[in-house]
């Protein structure tokens, strides 16, 4: 069943992804945002103790909110449109944040001790994904190798906060 679970929690962030990225590149957001949406819905229908999990989805929508504000701000990437509340985050981007969320008490469980290795792979996985949605329309580079790594810089500073937030918040811990 563990397996199972794990499996599923992959292939809906892998959709999720995939929806919020080509969905960005189509101006069509709100597809990728209604699958990851079903994502988060899917992960809290079967988390044990959802309030915890939802904490945490709402910590890293916030922390990814405010990550890509600053990263697409700051002028060395152009997103899409569908903007948070006068921010200049596209939606779409939130709501990846929120679905990388699911994956850090279920398939991602075991790197959450481990804040060094989650912080390198975080800033060798991070800047790949931005790279392949740029590749497939979902964002532009305006200063690529700036972007590239403030992304491999955010993310290995935000990926250890986000693995010591799901020790706390954790809505499987007794499933």
């Amino acid at each position: 069943m563990k397996l199972l679970r794990l499996a599923i929690n992959v292939i809906a962030y892998q959709c999720a992804w995939f929806a919020c990225v080509l969905g960005a590149a189509a101006q069509r957001p709100l597809l990728g945002m209604a699958v990851a949406a079903a994502a988060v819905l899917w992960h809290l229908h079967c988390a044990a103790q959802p309030r915890r999990e939802l904490r945490l989805i709402a910590i890293a929508a916030l922390c990814g909110a405010a990550f890509e504000t600053l990263l697409v701000a700051s002028g060395w990437v152009r997103m899409s449109p569908t903007v948070l509340f006068g921010s200049v985050t596209p939606l779409w981007m939130v709501a990846l944040w929120a679905a990388f969320a699911t994956t850090l008490n279920v398939s991602l469980r075991a790197l959450r001790p481990h804040y060094l290795l989650s912080a390198v792979l975080a800033a060798i996985g991070a800047p790949l994904a931005y790279y392949a949605g740029a590749r497939m329309g979902a964002l532009q580079w305006v200063h690529e190798v700036p972007a590239l790594l403030v992304i491999a810089l955010g993310w290995a500073l935000l990926t250890p906060l986000l693995m010591k937030s799901a020790q706390h918040f954790d809505g499987f811990a007794a499933a």
